[in-house]
């Protein structure tokens, strides 16, 4: 289990608190004090400086009119960033093995790497991230149950994952993982992102289309089954972003991660 903890006490906090513009400040200073205490413990190493300050280059040309060769530095970090093949960073190992029996054997790493694009959306592109509290919830527990019901029944029909409820001792972890890291730096990218930069060009749904496309691509790992099945909920969590903004995209993907997570085998059946 996660050890050593303590930079994570100041990262998970400084996630939370990026959805509040005016706590920004309070979050920059977290994540800071969290990325120095991964150096310390020598999850981060100097290398990681380098694609830091290449983040910081693309939102400077973008902000001063060279958006082409800031929106392709950023792609590129993107994908590096995303495939975690970027230099410098040392994400902890904190589950290793199989979750719920008859599950396949799984990894779960905390990402000092991938999480950052969501900084980087947030405060250089600025998508929007709700439509009040009433209508977000709405149009998150619709399309996360929609995507729910669409893809882990699919998955279930096809094999894939099996009935396993209950919650495994790694559910804590797992779970602020799943709502402060992983739910958030995917849909700041791929719908606070990519939908967010299509939509002027292309219309609202061709723009979530692509999107979808690309995210469900991102799953190619799992097989052509997770990437359809990837493919599907991210037209829910596309449709979402559009309603509601941001926060409804999270969580819907979030809704749909902790119900596979509670009620199947994760991520899928040995």
């Amino acid at each position: 289990m996660l050890t050593p903890a303590w930079p994570w006490a100041l990262l998970f906090p400084a996630y939370a608190l990026l959805w509040w513009p005016q706590a920004r400040a309070w979050a920059g200073a977290l994540l800071a004090g969290g990325l120095a205490a991964a150096a310390w413990e020598g999850q981060l190493d100097p290398l990681a400086a380098l694609p830091l300050a290449l983040l910081g280059l693309s939102g400077w040309l973008l902000r001063h009119e060279r958006r082409a060769l800031g929106h392709l530095l950023f792609v590129a970090l993107a994908v590096a960033l995303s495939l975690h093949v970027a230099p410098g960073f040392h994400n902890p190992l904190v589950i290793d093995g199989p979750l719920k029996a008859d599950a396949v054997a799984w990894r779960m790493y905390l990402n000092l790497d991938k999480p950052l694009l969501a900084w980087w959306v947030l405060l250089v592109t600025a998508p929007p991230l709700a439509r009040g509290l009433r209508c977000t919830l709405r149009t998150a527990l619709a399309g996360g149950l929609g995507a729910s019901l669409i893809c882990l029944g699919l998955a279930w029909l096809m094999g894939a994952i099996a009935w396993a409820p209950g919650w495994p001792s790694h559910s804590l972890i797992w779970w602020l993982n799943n709502a402060l890291l992983v739910t958030l730096a995917e849909e700041a990218l791929f719908r606070g992102y990519i939908q967010q930069q299509l939509t002027p060009r292309l219309g609202p749904w061709r723009a979530c289309l692509i999107a979808a496309l690309l995210f469900g691509l991102a799953h190619a790992a799992g097989g052509p089954l997770m990437v359809a099945l990837a493919g599907l909920a991210g037209l829910a969590y596309g449709w979402a972003y559009q309603r509601a903004g941001l926060a409804a995209a999270v969580l819907a993907h979030l809704l749909l991660n902790t119900l596979h997570f509670w009620l199947f085998t994760y991520p899928l059946a040995a």
